[in-house]
């Protein structure tokens, strides 16, 4: 699929494999609109890439809907990448048996709401608006890719709410992908392994973490850059004949329990 001159939006877009993403499709020629709560880093990030950029918490549907009518703005909506996300990590029951130390429903709930919720939300309103857009050859008008986690398969001790909202994604992809097939778009998914992100911190303690991590990946021994999710987030967008699909991208890893 040809985005040169196409809209964006990224979602979590500011830092980390959202960034990633966003230079990759605008150095296709697409206009990003780059959709995420950092204002300096997205601002900062849009005016390198000649985008835009929109204040979204991915739980607002009003945010995601001015993100979504800014691309509109810009050219036609085609392309969608749902990389916002948050992590938590909680067992289940605590050790004293009370139910007080029992994992914090609210902070599942919460992770559910960004991570599964907010991206189905950004789907059904970006799709909206690329059915309206000119078909492309072979009846094409979009492409989606949601970035879900190897913890979708691979869940770790303490990682219940993660898993589930990354595993709700990687459940999603197919279905809607057949909704969306009547309209012309596609859906992927990204499930990345241990990934080099802000996530982890920066120090020598952020090194030495990282350093511990990576053994377990199976080759190359170390962790991915954003630039190589990247890569394949933009293979979904332009690749015509991926569809319904979840690609993980990790090294080999396989996560044990803890």
């Amino acid at each position: 699929m040809d985005i040169n001159g196409a809209s964006a939006i990224v979602t979590g877009g500011a830092s980390g494999i959202g960034a990633a993403s966003a230079r990759m499709l605008a150095a296709r020629g697409a206009k990003v609109v780059i959709a995420d709560l950092q204002e300096e880093a997205g601002n900062a990030l849009a005016d390198e890439i000649g985008g835009a950029f929109a204040k979204v918490d991915v739980t607002n549907t009003d945010d995601l809907i001015s993100a979504v009518e800014m691309a509109k703005s810009m050219g036609p909506v085609r392309v969608l990448v749902n990389s916002a996300g948050i992590g938590w990590a909680q067992r289940t029951i605590g050790r004293d048996g009370t139910l007080e130390s029992a994992a914090n429903l609210d902070a599942f709930k919460k992770v559910i709401a960004i991570n599964l919720i907010g991206s189905f939300d950004a789907i059904r309103i970006a799709a909206t608006a690329m059915s309206t857009a000119d078909p492309l050859e072979h009846g094409e008008r979009g492409a989606i890719v949601n970035i879900a986690s190897v913890a979708a398969f691979d869940g770790q001790i303490g990682q219940a709410s993660y898993s589930a909202s990354k595993g709700g994604v990687v459940g999603m992809t197919l279905p809607i992908a057949r909704d969306l097939s009547a309209a012309g778009i596609r859906v992927n998914t990204v499930a990345p392994g241990l990934i080099d992100t802000p996530i982890y911190g920066e120090g020598e303690g952020s090194e030495a973490f990282k350093e511990n991590l990576q053994k377990g990946v199976l080759f190359p021994k170390r962790l991915g850059d954003p630039e190589q999710l990247a890569s394949m987030v933009l293979e979904c967008v332009t690749n015509s004949y991926m569809n319904a699909e979840t690609i993980r991208v990790d090294g080999g890893i396989r996560m044990p329990p803890k």
